[in-house]
């Protein structure tokens, strides 16, 4: 059996888990969230911990136990303490403004870049130059930072553009004569 999926997810008090035909739901201080439960796994609430087994003894059943382990275990995570991505501009007359749950990008274009945040998500500009992005949900949180990267990533030659505040970029050396 997969190593993750033998350890079971504990459920903290405030957090309300719900498991129907396909679905599982958890509720808590910091939202609700919901995912579809794999045929392949088996779920059970055993007195405030779920554990997680494999419907038959294939090798994808038993990968997939761990990773459905890890999904709710992210949603748990996500509805009592949330997850957050702080990404750094880096660049000359580079800024970022948060307004309500939109983001407003000036990264070098001639017109800015404005993102809207969807439902769930929220953005902070502490300074001009950083943004911080948090949520319940840790694969929205992430894929909006990738989105937001991307309008301007990181050149190989200054560093200039978007990253991440633990992002290294290993700066190439320019051509010599």
């Amino acid at each position: 059996m997969s190593r993750v999926g033998k350890m079971p997810v504990a459920i903290p008090a405030g957090v309300d888990v719900s498991i129907q035909n396909d679905q599982i739901n958890v509720k808590g201080t910091g939202g609700a969230l919901t995912t579809h439960v794999n045929a392949l796994v088996t779920i059970t609430n055993e007195a405030g911990k779920l554990t997680f087994a494999p419907a038959n003894d294939s090798r994808e059943a038993n990968a997939m136990s761990g990773t459905m382990r890890q999904l709710v275990n992210n949603m748990v995570t996500g509805v009592t303490k949330g997850f957050e991505k702080k990404l750094n501009l880096i660049g000359v007359g580079y800024k970022a403004a948060a307004q309500g749950a939109k983001l407003n990008l000036a990264v070098g274009y001639s017109h800015p870049v404005n993102i809207d945040m969807p439902a769930g998500i929220t953005v902070a500009t502490p300074t001009p130059t950083e943004i911080l992005i948090k949520g319940a949900d840790r694969q929205r949180v992430g894929q909006i930072a990738a989105e937001i990267r991307a309008v301007r990533p990181p050149e190989p030659y200054k560093g200039k553009g978007i990253r991440y505040s633990d992002e290294k970029i290993t700066i190439k050396e320019t051509k010599k004569k």
